[in-house]
């Protein structure tokens, strides 16, 4: 669960960049809050509508939006579905492997990964900036 000190740097984001904090966007962060993993916008609608019947899906795509260019959450586009968000942690990078059949979205960290990536990138001349490892599967029959 993300602490409140988190939700008042989200308040201070929207300040930032320019947005009243209104009840409804109150609501949305409240929500962020409370939510674990990687929900899409419309779940945080459903969410923020069942606290405050007056939020416009439109008030959540714009507070999304802002977040997002601020840096404080991170906006994953998994193929095949709708845009997910996550809270983005500073140095603290992980992976994800998508479920295909339930959309489940797993996060996990390996250090042989991220030691291969570096290898590989070194060896073709290059720096590593940003990367982002997606991976898609389905669970196995047992």
């Amino acid at each position: 669960m993300k602490s409140a000190a988190k939700q008042s740097k989200y308040e201070t984001v929207l300040r930032d960049a320019g947005l009243r904090i209104t009840e409804p966007r109150r609501v949305i962060l409240e929500v962020l809050d409370k939510t674990e993993g990687h929900p899409d916008a419309a779940e945080i609608f459903e969410r923020a509508v069942a606290i405050n019947g007056r939020i416009s899906l439109a008030t959540v795509y714009r507070t999304m939006k802002a977040l997002e260019e601020s840096g404080a959450i991170e906006r994953h586009a998994f193929a095949g579905g709708p845009a997910r968000f996550e809270q983005a942690r500073e140095g603290e990078h992980h992976d994800h492997l998508i479920d295909l059949d339930t959309g489940q979205v797993i996060e996990f960290a390996n250090p042989t990964i991220e030691a291969l990536q570096e290898e590989i990138a070194a060896k073709l001349g290059y720096e590593i900036v940003h990367h982002r490892l997606e991976i898609y599967g389905r669970k196995l029959k047992e």
